[in-house]
């Protein structure tokens, strides 16, 4: 009895000193993932620009949760870009943010060079290494919907669209809001022109004036200026990645809004959790991980026609129909 009282005690005492182990590890990885990660981001446009604003508005809300320590450098000329990646990295930010379209061989080299830091970058091409990730915004879902809308609506059946440079990110929502036009008007036509500029609203708002004096009556409005030609003339239009229908009052119709927080949200995870790798994280701009939606405006977009696209949104999201991405450039096709 009194060895079998001895071997209890130390069974006892054993499962306690194994349980407060387990009870240390687990407040160790509460700890590390409580802790602020340090976070950078490189943006060559002011943090005003509609695609970077979805960025740094995800990083701003994870900063304001306590998440992260948050710096950024806004307007860096891409010859100076590499520069301020390596003083990023050479300063202890954990995880770098921004994009690299244009300069892709020089940030890819950065971050070789810096294997311990995590890299997320805007990119037309796929991660590299073991610390190169790269993401973009899909959010061709949505823009397939506001093109239906843009169908459904017009009345002259030609649409205007005015992008900044054709590359596959552009192209891609441009094809798949002409494949929504289309899907609901076989007799739509389209004005497509890019004005070779990420800002400049005077150069957009001129190509859309023309447009519109060719008879286009919705516009499609990737760049900044556009909307601006559309309220001036009473002509309606889509916006594209943020909402801006409260700066042009019954003009924007509806918009495919980008959510950049899933994107951010795991990769900030990833970082603080040790498993960073390089990986694509473009699929977290999909419709369904919530990193793209459609908003509409009701009073200017008939109720019948709201209903089509909320019916086609669900099918979507219930994965019973798949928007078509197609990178190539679009052309007018009047």
């Amino acid at each position: 009895m009194r060895l079998f009282a001895k071997w209890r005690r130390r069974g006892v005492l054993g499962a306690l000193a194994g349980a407060l182990a387990l009870s240390v590890m687990s407040l160790g990885a509460t700890a590390a993932l409580a802790e602020k990660i340090k976070v950078a981001a490189i943006y060559t446009l002011p943090v005003e620009q509609q695609w970077i604003s979805r960025i740094h508005k995800a990083l701003k809300e994870a900063a304001d949760r306590g998440d992260i320590d948050y710096v950024w450098s806004e307007n860096v000329a891409n010859n100076d870009y590499e520069r301020v990646m390596r003083e990023y990295a050479e300063g202890g930010q954990q995880l770098i943010v921004g994009e690299v379209f244009g300069l892709e061989r020089a940030a890819r080299k950065v971050a070789a060079d810096y294997p311990d830091t995590a890299f997320l970058m805007g990119s037309s091409f796929g991660p590299s290494g073991k610390n190169f990730s790269v993401f973009d915004n899909w959010i061709h879902e949505p823009s397939y919907l506001t093109g239906m809308i843009a169908g459904a609506t017009t009345k002259s059946n030609v649409i205007g669209m005015v992008g900044g440079y054709a590359i596959p990110e552009v192209n891609r929502l441009m094809n798949a809001f002409m494949d929504g036009a289309r899907s609901v008007n076989p007799d739509v036509k389209f004005l497509v022109n890019f004005i070779d500029s990420w800002y400049d609203p005077p150069k957009a708002k001129e190509a859309a004036f023309a447009m519109m004096d060719a008879g286009a009556d919705v516009m499609y409005a990737e760049r900044f200026g556009v909307s601006d030609a559309a309220m001036e003339r009473g002509v309606k239009a889509i916006g594209n990645v943020i909402d801006t229908s409260a700066d042009y009052p019954d003009t924007i119709l509806a918009s495919a809004i980008w959510h950049m927080e899933p994107t951010i949200d795991r990769a900030i995870a990833a970082v603080k959790e040790g498993r960073w790798e390089a990986a694509d994280y473009g699929q977290y701009s999909f419709m369904k991980y919530g990193g793209g939606s459609v908003v509409i405006d009701e009073n200017l977009v008939p109720a019948d026609v709201v209903k089509m696209v909320r019916e086609k949104e669900q099918e979507i999201l219930d994965g019973l129909f798949r928007v078509n991405i197609n990178d190539a450039r679009p052309v007018s096709d009047m």
